[in-house]
């Protein structure tokens, strides 16, 4: 089992740092970082995580919005 971690920033002015940090505290032993505007529905890194996701693999995102 592992845990897989997805971060995403749309601006210059969002801090990617804390998240990373917040993701490697929990654990994540492979961390997808995504650089795009929540508006595009298409994100290539989400897929990638989702397609790496194995039966009992934990998901883990810093934030909905």
């Amino acid at each position: 089992m592992k845990t897989i971690g997805y971060a995403r920033v749309s601006t210059v002015h969002q801090q990617l740092d804390s998240q990373l940090n917040a993701l490697k505290r929990y654990g994540c032993h492979k961390i997808y970082i995504e650089f795009d505007s929540g508006r595009n529905i298409q994100r290539k890194e989400l897929s990638k995580a989702l397609n790496a996701l194995e039966p009992g693999d934990t998901f883990v995102i810093f934030k909905l919005d």
